[in-house]
């Protein structure tokens, strides 16, 4: 069968060597998500030279698969913490042990699958890849929130959601453009309005349908006093959020139409530019087959679906034992460590002045949890039973908010430097520190972060 090259990336189809290329995938123009591109700037070539000796074909296929999907990426060591997190929860360790290990695992699955996910948009095309990727790109939030949403616990599906949201605007997207304009500080880093402008108009659209219910809420009590009837006004809340979140999935819909066909050239023009070196020429062909690809995917999420389990059943007990508020661990911690591998893909492309990759992976990222994630949480709490609406109550909505608007004032030239950065940066510390320091009493949390209906 030959030596296996390095630099010639190689299919495990068939028992053959066949090189994929842009030119020969599906479609013929494929284009590259700002969030696959990202992930990528933490992939490592891959040495396949001792692998070509193997005598068997069918072991030579296999280890060298594995050996692109767990030792593909600079985050490889992290996959340690996977068997530790099983392990921690088979011998019954502490809770805090097990959550710690649940979360480090995390971190490489998530950049994985949005690896197979690209790989497997060389074999179907740019529309299908498109699709996949945003179905996927999210996927740890949606599989943690689902977990939560059969144990119950909504205030930990909003306030992860929110986290997640307010993560990528104001902490991703703060410390890309201060590290970026201080790489780049005798000029100001220029990029395009048009994919942005789009993303912080759907993210408005988001905060209108969470303010609305809040708003509900209280203008009812206000105008019926001492006599409301909280179970109705209850009622009526949850059915305006599930309306809300009808329409933000139509919207989510429309953007996607928007970006995949109707107007595709505006977020395609990110790749303009891009240089790719050795280490990044694995992005230019696949590198595992599409029937390789698909088993991997299905793996690692079930992996991620299993982690995140573990991560739900012992969040409270490790909120409790570190001494800080489920609203911290959930709205700061959570989304920080989950998505490492992101963020610093997004730092990376800032500081080599490709700010609209950055740009699509932190508002990319932030309008798909906003109008898809958030959205259908609550369409799944319909479906399970569980009364989960879109009030996350004043300090919360009051912090979505700021950080919406903050981000939008601030990317509204196309320009940036270094204290816009820093700006966004120092607004995320506050809103940290007042989740911090929040410690809000069961009672609060019962009637504000979760409907029961009888």
């Amino acid at each position: 069968m030959g030596s296996i090259e390095t630099s010639a990336p190689w299919l495990l189809e068939n028992g053959t060597i066949k090189r994929l290329t842009k030119d020969s995938r599906n479609g013929h123009g494929h284009s590259r998500t700002a969030h696959n591109m990202s992930s990528s700037s933490l992939r490592k070539k891959s040495d396949m030279t001792l692998l070509s000796k193997l005598p068997f074909s069918c072991l030579r296929h296999f280890l060298a698969s594995l050996h692109e999907v767990i030792l593909g990426t600079k985050l490889s060591i992290l996959f340690l913490a996977v068997p530790m997190a099983f392990a921690a929860h088979y011998f019954r360790f502490s809770q805090p042990c097990i959550f710690c290990m649940s979360l480090l695992g995390l971190i490489p699955l998530a950049e994985r699958v949005s690896f197979l996910t690209e790989q497997i948009s060389f074999y179907t095309g740019a529309t299908v890849g498109g699709l996949l990727n945003a179905t996927c790109g999210n996927a740890t939030e949606l599989i943690i929130a689902v977990f939560a949403l059969i144990q119950n616990k909504v205030d930990v599906v909003k306030y992860s959601l929110l986290g997640s949201i307010l993560s990528n605007l104001l902490l991703v997207l703060g410390s890309s453009l201060l590290c970026g304009g201080l790489t780049n500080i005798s000029r100001d880093q220029k990029f395009d309005r048009k994919q942005s402008d789009v993303n912080i108009s759907l993210l408005l659209l988001a905060l209108l349908c969470n303010i609305l219910p809040l708003l509900y809420k209280h203008a009812d009590a206000y105008d019926q006093g001492p006599s409301a009837d909280v179970l109705h006004t209850a009622k009526a809340t949850l059915n305006l959020s599930r309306a809300c979140c009808i329409i933000m999935l139509l919207a989510y819909f429309a953007y996607l139409a928007f970006q995949l066909w109707t107007h595709n050239h505006i977020f395609e023009q990110q790749e303009e530019g891009v240089e790719y070196n050795m280490e990044s020429s694995n992005d230019e062909s696949a590198v595992i087959g599409l029937w390789g690809a698909i088993f991997w995917l299905t793996g690692m999420t079930v992996v991620v679906a299993l982690l995140s389990e573990y991560l739900v059943d012992t969040i409270d007990e490790a909120s409790t034992s570190w001494g800080m508020p489920l609203s911290f661990t959930s709205i700061v911690l959570l989304p920080i460590v989950g998505n490492a591998a992101e963020h610093a893909g997004a730092i990376i492309f800032a500081i080599k002045n490709k700010l609209d990759i950055t740009l699509g992976v932190a508002l990319g990222s932030a309008t798909q949890i906003a109008v898809f994630v958030v959205p259908l949480s609550v369409i799944v709490a319909w479906t399970i039973g569980v009364d989960m609406d879109l009030d996350f109550s004043l300090l919360e909505t009051g912090s979505l908010s700021v950080a919406i608007l903050v981000t939008a004032f601030t990317l509204q030239d196309g320009t940036s430097h270094y204290l816009k950065g820093l700006v966004l940066l120092l607004c995320y510390i506050v809103i940290g520190a007042c989740f911090f320091i929040t410690d809000l009493p069961d009672d609060y949390k019962h009637n504000h972060t979760g409907v029961r209906l009888e």
